[in-house]
């Protein structure tokens, strides 16, 4: 068995590759058009063809990651349709390969598959998406979020803060930062304003710093004292990942990154709802390929006239296609449905393991 299973993993990564290139470059060649009209704009050094090259080239492995599955579902079509149509899987069975055995062998191919998306999600896709980010903040000036940035929230001993960053700038220190503090009783104690800000281990060390305190005093009298500092140190657990999770995608982040993201916003009774279903995504995406190499198997069972490979290779793009559109909508509807966030995640391979088992019993041990 060594022979053939030699023989399909040899066949299946191959057809893999070039699905997953041709794919990628497609992606490639969309993400530069949509950069054409950002070069030669004035900017603090002047973005060019190179910059967005280079720009371009780091978003390739989100890209890779994301279409993982689907290349696997494809090349693994193609490959059992083409085994089937020469009839070599004939031979095969022939030979041995019952159809237990086809699924274990087809089962292992597809947990190298997992491991290696995985690998592409969790440590070589956040941090080339946010050196694009940062590569292109460098020349347009800074990575924001809506009208006002991103908003934080941290709960101290006594007190509580809300914090406001404009925006990140390329170099990863903050821009337009305000601090709202609370005392204990939740009143309003005083406002921090900083030009810009650096991480620190356990603070903020900010510059530029106008510190603006509100005083209650006997009765209804009170009073306000303004402060200017060039630099001031503010210690807080908020750090970098917290900050870029509430700048940037979290479809980008690692899962230890989202899971520290999640448990802050609930310890400061924050909605994790979104970031909740983007970690339980993140579990749940690489098993997705175990489910497309299921799924392929009941193509090698069936019979085919001259030409006619083509339309079920089709029919497996449309698979991969569907599969890739329902994994995103089952994230919209969970976040407005409010469902738990393991089951949204989970459901689009569900539904996918349930019809790629049924047709392997109906097409594989019924016939």
């Amino acid at each position: 068995m060594k022979t053939v299973r030699r023989l399909v993993y040899a066949e299946i990564l191959n057809a893999v590759l070039y699905v997953a290139l041709g794919f990628l470059s497609l992606f490639f060649f969309f993400d530069l058009v949509d950069e054409l009209p950002a070069i030669g704009r004035d900017g603090p050094l002047g973005y060019q063809l190179t910059h967005a090259l280079l720009y371009v080239c780091l978003l390739v492995p989100s890209h890779l990651y994301e279409l993982l599955p689907i290349a696997v579902l494809i090349g693994c079509v193609f490959v059992m349709a083409r085994l089937a149509q020469s009839s070599e899987y004939t031979i095969l069975r022939t030979s041995g390969l019952g159809p237990w055995l086809a699924l274990k062998t087809l089962l292992k191919l597809g947990l190298v598959f997992v491991a290696l998306t995985f690998l592409i999600g969790d440590y070589l896709a956040p941090p080339a998406d946010r050196a694009a980010q940062l590569l292109k903040a460098r020349f347009q000036g800074r990575i924001s979020v809506g009208q006002t940035g991103a908003w934080l929230k941290e709960r101290q001993k006594e007190s509580s803060a809300s914090v406001n960053v404009r925006a990140i700038l390329p170099d990863g220190s903050l821009s337009g930062v305000r601090i709202f503090e609370f005392n204990d009783e939740g009143y309003f104690h005083a406002l921090i304003e900083a030009e810009k800000g650096q991480f620190v281990p356990g603070a903020w060390a900010l510059v530029n710093v106008q510190r603006t305190e509100f005083n209650k005093g006997e009765g209804d009298s009170a009073s306000m004292a303004r402060t200017a500092m060039p630099a001031y140190r503010w210690p807080t657990e908020l750090t970098s990942e917290m900050v870029s999770a509430a700048v940037l995608n979290p479809s980008r982040m690692r899962i230890v990154d989202l899971f520290v993201y999640m448990r802050h916003l609930e310890a400061n009774r924050q909605s994790a709802q979104r970031y909740q279903i983007e970690f339980w995504r993140k579990v749940f995406y690489p098993l997705s390929c175990l489910v497309m190499v299921v799924l392929a198997l009941p193509f090698a069972y069936l019979h085919f006239r001259a030409g006619g490979i083509a339309g079920y290779v089709f029919g497996g793009v449309m698979a991969g296609i569907s599969f890739f559109l329902l994994n995103n909508v089952f994230s919209f509807i969970g976040n407005l449905q409010n469902w738990h966030p393991w089951l949204t995640a989970a459901s689009p391979s569900l539904i996918y393991s349930v019809i790629s088992l049924a047709a392997f019993g109906w097409l594989v041990l019924r016939r």
